[in-house]
């Protein structure tokens, strides 16, 4: 398999707007800040505060903000993944009339109504990791899951020589990121028919919520080879359901997201818990970044894909090292 160990870089090209969605500098609706310059306002709207990537993005987020001064972040509306919160703390910001707005949609199809509320009140979108159904937003900026799929679908042949079975916990059924890393997972596995998908199951990207699915899998499938989780808590769930079981050295357990955290998967990885997971960037500095482009009146890329890097035994160290914030954040 080919290198994957890549830099951290945005796509960030200079492209023409969605017709309806604001590309012009904001007024400042904050008002004056220290030494009477303006502010600008940033809302934000996370879809679920208690998965750790998004814990670790918004700190990041409210770090990478404060490197701009005239930016001013509001606290963070975390929606607990219900759709319906989501749409009324967009609503509730499109009202205060914020200058930026982010958005991480919890699900694409409840909340594209109130993208589009916001597009038409002129207020410029940020749209982070899970899409909308609209093209009415300034940016978005997010991994290419259906290439982390795929790589780690190559990992499970790789890792899997003779075949086996594998089983698959899956984040939201209808989050983009999932429907994305579900395909290219399957696609990466088709250069070996020997492995099979004995099951897969909606887990909601949560560790709690994988542990039982888990447990019935080992209590059905005397012989398992392998666990895909669509993200590390939910991979380190079933690591920890056949922990319980003294199977956990029969099984490989590939994961998504690479936090740098110490209840994250690269040191999961260091651990020897995960046998390898892939980063995926929290888009937290290219959110602010992006969000102080937009307020300035500079003109952003319409797409910003950020690549990932493959963690292994080999790196695990390395990688934590170099994306550990925690001297920053204290995260």
């Amino acid at each position: 398999m080919r290198s994957l160990v890549r830099p951290l870089v945005a796509v960030v090209a200079v492209v023409t707007l969605a017709a309806g969605c604001a590309s012009k500098a904001p007024s400042g609706s904050g008002g004056s800040g220290s030494g009477g310059k303006k502010q600008f306002v940033v809302g934000y709207s996370q879809s679920n505060n208690a998965e750790p990537y998004r814990a670790q993005l918004n700190l990041q987020l409210e770090y990478f903000m404060k490197q701009h001064p005239d930016m001013r972040l509001l606290p963070i509306a975390d929606a607990h993944q219900s759709s319906a919160t989501q749409v009324s703390q967009v609503q509730n910001f499109i009202q205060q009339k914020v200058d930026v707005l982010i958005v991480s949609p919890n699900e694409p199809a409840p909340l594209t109504a109130a993208v589009q509320q916001a597009c038409q009140a002129k207020i410029p979108v940020i749209i982070l990791d899970r899409s909308v159904n609209t093209d009415c937003y300034t940016s978005f900026i997010g991994g290419d899951n259906y290439e982390i799929g795929k790589l780690a679908g190559q990992e499970a042949v790789k890792q899997l020589p003779d075949g086996g079975n594998v089983v698959e916990l899956r984040g939201i059924m209808s989050d983009q990121p999932q429907i994305d890393r579900d395909k290219g997972f399957r696609d990466g596995i088709k250069a070996d028919p020997k492995i099979k998908i004995v099951a897969d199951r909606e887990a909601k990207w949560l560790k709690d919520s994988a542990v039982p699915i888990m447990q019935q899998w080992l209590s059905r499938y005397p012989k398992l080879d392998l666990v895909y989780g669509q993200n590390d808590p939910m991979t380190l769930g079933a690591y920890l359901a056949a922990k319980a079981q003294h199977r956990e050295s029969q099984i490989k357990f590939i994961g998504t997201d690479g936090l740098a955290i110490p209840d994250g998967g690269i040191r999961a990885v260091q651990l020897g818990e995960l046998t390898s997971t892939f980063v995926y960037p929290t888009c937290a500095k290219e959110a602010a970044d992006t969000a102080y482009a937009i307020a300035h009146g500079q003109q952003v890329g319409k797409k910003q894909t950020l690549h990932t890097t493959q963690v292994t035994k080999e790196n695990a160290a390395q990688l934590y090292k170099q994306y550990d914030m925690s001297g920053k954040i204290g995260g």
